[in-house]
């Protein structure tokens, strides 16, 4: 036989089609399904059980006759991302549950039991590409092997941010046998090789959990409160705090100052922008601080069950109505319990310009491109998942403990502590983080 490749099965079509295209390429396929949740609670009527999802892979292997096996990882799960979660809605963050899940179990706890199976390299459905290269070394040396993180070719459905916090050692025993595919001709694989996923829908929501009533499953662990929602005006007066910034020599914090305002993009003046973030650390931090509001600052306007429920750019369930606009969330106090927003699409509130790393959370797939302390480079970006990349540049200030400050061409909408940032250079991701504020 081939080499062994344990590929996880779960019940949707990707990873069936995916599957397949190992199996048609003489790999010895095993399938291997997780089960990571058990709990229902706020879960959305109409989302498929875990049951379900069972019952299609094993009719997936059956059609493909590969051997087919079952692992209960829920302990894992639990413990490494669901009690994560609940950690950082109770401190007023915003986590991303799918990348904790790929790091911490795909490719950490399941990948030990394919191996237990006698695996060499271990895949899944993911949308996006792993290519080997050789870095170092010059004309004469070896130099050092290095796994590059590519994009799907479907940019539509890459999902290389999801697996931004994966390591060289993970990678080297990946695969992603769907990544040079359109979704369009997985569907078509899936139909033409009678596969039981061909027409079943692409599961949403929280990893493995599903589509959930955020508030409702939150409450397994964080207590309703009712406290106040506070409309901050559009022309509050924190939002040109740049007109009162005092610090660091003249024309470098004219040059961060135009930064902050919007008036100049780094694509325009990227030699002088860098150069005078790196040097003026006080308007670096000025820039990538999140507004602070009190209730004094705006009018009430409704109440809530709880800051912990809300996020940054949220629109629905405030209950809120009788606005010009509607209402998003652009700030929460958990402390006191407030929920802050603005009226409108383009709120000032809801962008910022800049956003924090802090060096102990600064992971690089890449550890040969990390960027040095007192240097920096310049990136594409994404926030969120499905962002469209977004021209900035990456600093590390000597001055600033070696944390990573990303000041983007652009406000950017929604930036959000708990949330990851992640950077490319074309299609490959590079490196990635948590964004501290």
């Amino acid at each position: 036989m081939g080499k062994r490749v344990v590929i996880g099965l779960s019940g949707g079509v990707d990873s069936s089609v995916a599957a397949w295209l190992l199996q048609r390429q003489g790999y010895d396929v095993v399938g291997l399904f997780m089960r990571n949740w058990h709990d229902t609670t706020g879960t959305l009527s109409g989302d498929c059980p875990w049951e379900d999802d069972q019952i299609f892979a094993e009719l997936v292997a059956r059609r493909l006759d590969i051997p087919f096996h079952f692992v209960d990882l829920s302990e894992q799960y639990r413990a490494r991302v669901v009690d994560y979660m609940f950690a950082e809605y109770a401190a007023g963050r915003t986590p991303n549950p799918d990348v904790l899940c790929n790091r911490e179990i795909k490719f950490d706890v399941f990948m030990r039991e394919a191996f237990r199976l006698g695996a060499d390299a271990v895949a899944t459905g993911h949308y996006c590409r792993v290519e080997q290269t050789t870095v170092g070394g010059g004309v004469t040396g070896d130099g050092d092997t290095m796994y590059r993180l590519l994009a799907g070719i479907d940019l539509g459905k890459d999902q290389s941010y999801f697996l931004c916090q994966l390591s060289q050692d993970q990678l080297s025993k990946a695969m992603f046998p769907i990544g040079g595919l359109l979704k369009s001709e997985v569907r078509a694989i899936a139909a033409e090789q009678k596969l039981a996923t061909a027409a079943r829908k692409d599961s949403q929501g929280i990893c493995f959990v599903g589509k959930v009533d955020l508030p409702t499953f939150l409450q397994q662990q964080l207590e309703a409160r009712r406290g106040d929602i506070v409309e901050i005006p559009a022309d509050w007066s924190g939002y040109g705090v740049c007109e009162n910034f005092e610090g660091g020599d003249e024309s470098v914090s004219l040059a961060g100052s135009a930064l902050l305002a919007g008036s100049v993009s780094l694509d325009d003046s990227a030699v002088l922008a860098d150069a005078a973030l790196l040097a003026d650390s006080a308007m670096l931090e000025a820039l990538a601080v999140p507004y602070i509001y009190e209730p004094g600052d705006g009018s009430k306007v409704g109440e809530h069950d709880g800051a912990h429920f809300y996020t940054i750019g949220q629109r629905k369930g405030l209950s809120v109505g009788g606005k010009a606009e509607p209402l998003f969330v652009i700030a929460t106090d958990v402390v006191r319990n407030v929920v802050y927003v603005g009226q409108g699409a383009s709120h000032p509130g809801l962008f910022r310009r800049a956003l924090r790393v802090r060096g102990s959370e600064l992971h690089w797939i890449r550890p040969d491109r990390a960027v040095p302390s007192g240097g920096s480079e310049r990136f594409s970006f994404r926030i969120r998942y499905r962002q469209p990349l977004q021209g900035g540049v990456l600093l590390r200030p000597k001055t600033l403990d070696s944390d990573a400050y990303i000041v983007f061409d652009t406000p950017q909408r929604g930036i959000t502590a708990g949330q990851f940032a992640a950077w490319y250079d074309g299609d490959e991701l590079i490196g990635s983080g948590v964004i501290s504020q």
